[in-house]
């Protein structure tokens, strides 16, 4: 029962956020969702109604390096943490192949930290400015 209440008070937030977050051609939405064992993210632009660029943990291999290791900015203790860094980083780069560099940032209801922060960290280490 209470997983049921979590995932709708999750939906009501990310309404909220869906109000005010609006993607273009110019600057999409980069959209998280985030599962108990993966992370992805897509870069939407909400006009045509079209995925540009998308990234996940799925494809990276970082997944075999350390629990803990050292970024610019600090230190990413945990290794879910550290992949979603890395998939920031990865949409990041696909981004600015597509010469999209300014995004509009939409966290999906989950709450900054943990593992939403460490993609938006990457991303803009990456070169996406929000």
């Amino acid at each position: 029962m209470r997983r049921e209440i979590k995932k709708e008070n999750r939906i009501k937030r990310h309404r909220r956020i869906r109000a005010k977050a609006y993607g273009t051609a110019r600057a999409p939405r980069l959209y998280v969702f985030r599962s108990a064992k993966h992370i992805y993210a897509q870069l939407i632009d909400d006009e045509k109604g079209k995925t540009l660029v998308a990234a996940s943990d799925l494809k990276l291999k970082v997944k075999s390096q350390s629990t803990s290791w050292r970024t610019k900015t600090k230190e990413v203790r945990t290794k879910m943490a550290a992949v979603a860094y890395e998939v920031g980083k990865s949409i990041a780069k696909k981004a600015l192949e597509k010469k999209i560099e300014k995004v509009v940032f939409d966290r999906g209801g989950y709450r900054y930290h943990g593992k939403v922060k460490a993609l938006a960290d990457g991303a803009r280490e990456g070169g996406l400015k929000f």
